[in-house]
């Protein structure tokens, strides 16, 4: 249940990677293909590695021994700055600017790539209502004026503002309060079925996992214990998966249906 995809339509590729934090071994061989185009929901325990991941593809970190290629190219000779503009980061803060409005928290990145007003106008209206808060209602909000779920709205937005082929995430949903959450997994679908990028999600949550991802990877001692579509991977017996699924199953117990 390690299938790591076809490397020839891969987005995104890790081949044979270590890496580690100060003296503690982190990822020891880790090996995953991420086609263009696909949603990709990484899981494992705390201290695993899913956020290491995330940092090796937009180069923050470079990697001990293996390479990690984005877009055919190893992060080793890409300009970071290049690298980075390829790239939308979402975090669990969010990290809106207070003293910038909605609009201008949108405009960051193509303010920064220097593009005309007028196209970062375009943009940030069409964004905003990509993300179901219309430019005229709420483009010169402030952040303090907004929900927890309209400002991850917002920071989803600018994440996608310079229109970047990939997209990672960093636990976005989990400050969320679990029916603003449940309502933001509706909406990411609803983006991602129009954008269609390549989407590295990282999640504690496997029922997250499942609801957005079109395959799940679990990481555990420092490699891809499994990888698979939502519905293998809920009927596996693989001591690093099933701790996992444990409150999927005990859902299921309760109310019927979902991995036995």
């Amino acid at each position: 249940m390690t299938q790591t995809g076809a490397d020839s339509s891969a987005a995104i590729v890790f081949a044979g990677v270590h890496a580690s934090r100060g003296p503690i071994a982190v990822l020891r061989g880790f090996d995953l293909a991420i086609d263009a185009g696909e949603t990709i929901a990484l899981v494992g325990r705390s201290g695993a590695g899913k956020s290491t991941i995330l940092k090796l593809i937009n180069g923050l970190l470079e990697p001990d021994a293996g390479d990690v290629l984005v877009m055919g190219r190893t992060t080793r000779v890409w300009n970071a700055f290049a690298l980075r503009r390829q790239i939308g980061y979402v975090l669990q803060e969010i990290g809106l600017f207070p003293h910038l409005s909605v609009a201008e928290n949108v405009s960051v990145v193509p303010r920064l790539l220097g593009w005309a007003l007028p196209r970062i106008t375009a943009r940030c209206r069409e964004l905003l209502d990509l993300v179901g808060l219309p430019a005229a209602e709420y483009a010169l909000r402030w952040p303090h004026e907004l929900s927890g779920g309209q400002r991850q709205r917002v920071g989803v937005a600018r994440a996608l503002a310079a229109d970047p082929p990939i997209l990672l995430m960093d636990e976005p949903f989990g400050a969320l309060d679990p029916i603003t959450r449940s309502e933001m997994h509706v909406e990411f679908r609803r983006i991602q079925e129009h954008l269609r990028k390549t989407v590295v999600l990282v999640t504690h949550d496997m029922a997250e996992a499942f609801a957005l991802a079109s395959r799940v990877g679990v990481i555990a001692e420092g490699t891809l214990a499994a990888l698979a579509a939502p519905s293998r991977l809920a009927r596996s017996d693989d001591a690093r998966v099933r701790p996992l699924l444990l409150p999927l199953i005990e859902a299921a117990a309760t109310f019927g249906g979902g991995p036995r």
